[in-house]
């Protein structure tokens, strides 16, 4: 065993739970895990694998005891008198970890299927499901709809961007034309019907014109900014994300020139660094700081930033972001269960809610054509909706 490895203590199960879990993911999810109880190991465990009942009997005793539940990363809720409904759906595909979802116009809800290779469809009228299997080496890391209906993904695992389209399920898939260009991360489409895409561990970004195929990269100005989330604002600037940096970038799309904002990095023991965007009316750029526990505005007329303490503290790992009704909505990932904060520009007030699932976690959240927002939990194997009054 590697030296600092995760390992399972002894028991009558651990073997069964190396087979049926480690098998899929690392043992360190278990361990660094808030725990559950019986009950809620045994939902856990259901959302990821389909057992015997006999075997799933003895993997959620010896989770359940060896893994109690703890309280130390519960969220600090923030009460309010706003309301909002959840609603969750499990997905076919056991283990596929759905992200990224988003909704069409026409109403369906789509998700990302990264672990299972899969793009899945919900009509959440009915709950009527159904998933596309791509190429077992795409490992889709997020996806994006074009106005024509189809739904692009990107090849996180190969090294492609990929159209599908749902009528036919026919796919059509875009190679990087450079071998450094690896992990294609989060796209957008931008108004001129162009796509642009972030490309974390190649530290570049990316172009995709519809059109001709034709792909142009560029590597980001610093060393590891590891681009993450990518927006457009009103005047058609793309704004960039960087996980690995306390940075945020702007890039104009007609002359590819770059330009850098610094955000505050007070804790350098932690550092920060920022996951996604989110653009207000007024085309301030709104963040979360992951690193650091914040969230922040930035005024790209002027270089001001704006931060403000995220609930439940610096460790609460602030995730995904969006705009609803130029309200500021995020998640605090870290928090068990998954918190879904709200934040008031106008008045700087914060309300949070725990996601009824809970396990985590939201790694990108968009609005619906209706103002409502759609969310996912990885770990839980589910994608869902939160009903925002007044959508």
């Amino acid at each position: 065993m590697a030296q600092g490895q995760a390992v399972l203590p002894e028991g009558d199960g651990m073997e069964l739970i190396q087979g049926a879990c480690v098998a899929c993911h690392d043992v360190s999810l278990i361990t660094n895990s808030t725990g559950y109880t019986h009950e809620r190991w045994d939902y856990v465990v259901k959302t990821m694998i389909d057992l015997p009942d006999t075997m799933a009997a003895d993997v959620n005793q010896y989770l359940a005891s060896n893994f109690p539940q703890s309280y130390q990363r519960r969220p600090t809720l923030v009460e309010g008198d706003f309301e909002v409904t959840f609603q969750e759906w499990l997905v076919p595909t056991l283990g596929q970890r759905p992200r990224d979802p988003l909704q069409t116009p026409d109403g369906m809800i789509w998700w990302a299927g990264m672990y299972g290779s899969i793009v899945g469809r919900i009509d959440p009228r009915t709950g009527e499901m159904t998933e596309f299997m791509l190429d077992p080496t795409a490992r889709p890391h997020s996806i994006i709809n074009d106005v024509a209906g189809n739904i692009w993904y990107t090849g996180n695992g190969n090294a492609t961007i990929g159209k599908l389209e749902p009528d036919t399920g026919e796919i059509t898939v875009y190679p990087m034309p450079d071998p450094a260009a690896r992990d294609p991360h989060t796209p957008i489409f931008t108004r001129n019907g162009d796509l642009w895409f972030t490309l974390q561990n190649s530290n570049m970004i990316g172009r995709l014109v519809v059109d001709t195929g034709d792909i142009r990269l560029a590597t980001m100005p610093t060393e590891n900014a590891r681009p993450y989330g990518i927006k457009e604002d009103s005047r058609g600037m793309i704004w960039i994300a960087n996980r690995g940096s306390n940075k945020i970038t702007s890039v104009d799309p007609d002359s590819w020139e770059f330009r850098e904002y610094e955000t505050p990095m007070p804790e350098a023991r932690v550092g920060a660094y920022i996951r996604r965007l989110a653009i207000t009316s007024d085309d301030m750029i709104w963040y979360a700081d992951s690193g650091r526990g914040y969230l922040g505005r930035l005024d790209p007329d002027t270089g001001e930033v704006r931060e403000w303490p995220s609930p439940s503290g610096p460790q609460s790992h602030p995730y995904a972001i969006e705009v609803v009704d130029d309200k500021i909505w995020y998640n605090e990932s870290n928090q068990r269960p998954d918190a879904l904060v709200r934040f008031d520009p106008e008045t700087e007030q914060f309300q949070s809610w725990a996601i009824p699932s809970g396990i985590g976690i939201i790694r990108h959240m968009r609005a619906s054509p209706d103002g409502n927002l759609v969310i996912h939990q990885s770990s839980t194997n589910t994608v869902g909706l939160v009903y925002i009054p007044g959508s």
